[in-house]
C-alpha cells in the first residue's frame, strides 16, 4: 500500500515538473507560437499550390484522363487549386478574413478527396479528416472569445460555438496518429503505441491538454522526419513526391496540435471542468 502511494506521488511530481517546463516554453514562445502554428498548418496547402504550378501539365492530364472531364475543366481544376490554396494560406498567415480562408481551404480538401479518389483509401481519408480538424482549430482561433455578463460565472454558453469547434478539431486531429501506429510485436513499438494512444486520449478528452499536445508534437515531428525524409530521395524518383506530400500534410497536423497548445482545450474539456470543481 505504501509503495503504491509512493509511486503515485512520484507520478504526480513528474507530471507537475513536466507541466512547469511546458509552461516556461509557452511563456517564452508566446509571441511566435500562434504564427508558427498557422505556418505549419497551411504548409501542406502552400506546398500543394506550388506543386500545381510546377506540375501543371501532369496534374491537368491526370484529371482529364481520370475523370474524362475535358481539357477546360481539368485546367480549371488546376487553376482553382493553385490560386485557392496559395491565396487561402496567405489570408491565414496575414489574418485577413480567416473564416473565409478556412472555408476555401476546407472546400479544397473536400474537392481533392473526391477528385483523387481519397474517399476509398482509409489512410488518406483519416489524414484528410485530421487536416479538417486543424482547420477547425484555426477557425476557432479567429473567433473572439466572448465574456460573461456576470463576472465570476461560467461563460460556456457565450463561447459555445468556439468551444465546440475546438472539441471537434481535437477529436479529428487524432485520426492522423491512427495512421502512424504500427501493429508490430517488438517491445519498443508496443510501448510507443501505448504511450501515443494514451496521449491521443488525453488530447481528445481535454485532460492535461497542453502538455499532451506538446508531447504529441515532438513525437509526430520525430516520426515525420524519420518516415517522410523526402529530401534524401533523388528528384527524379516518384517516391520523392509521395513522401513530400505526406511530410507537409503531417506538418499541418503538427500545426493543429500547436494551435491546441496555444489556445488550450476550450470549454468542452476535462481541464475546463476541473476549474469549476
Amino acid at each position: 500500500m505504501a509503495s503504491a502511494i509512493s509511486i503515485n506521488v512520484k507520478q504526480q511530481e513528474f507530471l507537475s515538473r513536466a507541466e512547469d517546463i511546458a509552461d516556461q516554453v509557452l511563456r517564452r514562445s508566446k509571441s511566435i507560437l500562434p504564427f508558427l502554428a498557422r505556418l505549419c498548418l497551411v504548409s501542406t496547402f502552400l506546398e500543394d499550390g506550388i506543386r500545381m504550378w510546377f506540375q501543371w501539365n501532369e496534374q491537368r492530364d491526370y484529371m482529364n484522363v481520370s475523370w474524362r472531364c475535358g481539357w477546360f475543366l481539368a485546367t480549371l481544376f488546376v487553376v482553382f487549386n493553385l490560386f485557392g490554396q496559395i491565396g487561402g494560406s496567405v489570408m491565414v498567415l496575414t489574418r485577413f478574413k480567416v473564416d473565409y480562408a478556412c472555408g476555401l481551404l476546407f472546400f479544397i480538401v473536400i474537392l481533392q478527396t473526391v477528385a483523387y479518389s481519397i474517399l476509398w483509401d482509409l489512410q488518406f481519408l483519416l489524414r484528410n479528416l485530421s487536416l479538417v480538424g486543424a482547420l477547425l482549430l484555426l477557425l476557432a482561433e479567429s473567433r473572439v472569445e466572448g465574456k460573461s455578463l456576470f463576472p465570476g460565472l461560467p461563460s460556456l454558453d457565450v463561447n459555445k460555438p468556439r468551444n465546440y469547434l475546438q472539441l471537434t478539431g481535437r477529436v479529428l486531429l487524432v485520426f492522423m496518429f491512427i495512421t502512424v501506429l504500427r501493429l508490430e510485436l517488438s517491445f519498443i513499438q508496443v510501448i510507443q503505441n501505448i504511450v501515443a494512444s494514451g496521449l491521443m486520449v488525453l488530447v481528445t478528452i481535454g485532460y492535461k491538454t497542453k502538455l499532451s499536445a506538446l508531447a504529441l508534437v515532438l513525437w509526430l515531428m520525430g516520426l515525420n522526419c524519420y518516415l517522410n525524409a523526402w529530401w534524401s530521395i533523388p528528384s527524379y524518383k516518384p517516391m520523392r513526391d509521395f513522401l513530400k506530400y505526406d511530410f507537409f500534410q503531417t506538418l499541418s497536423v503538427v500545426g493543429g496540435l500547436l494551435m491546441v497548445v496555444s489556445l488550450g482545450p476550450g470549454g468542452v474539456s476535462m481541464d475546463e471542468q476541473k476549474k469549476r470543481w
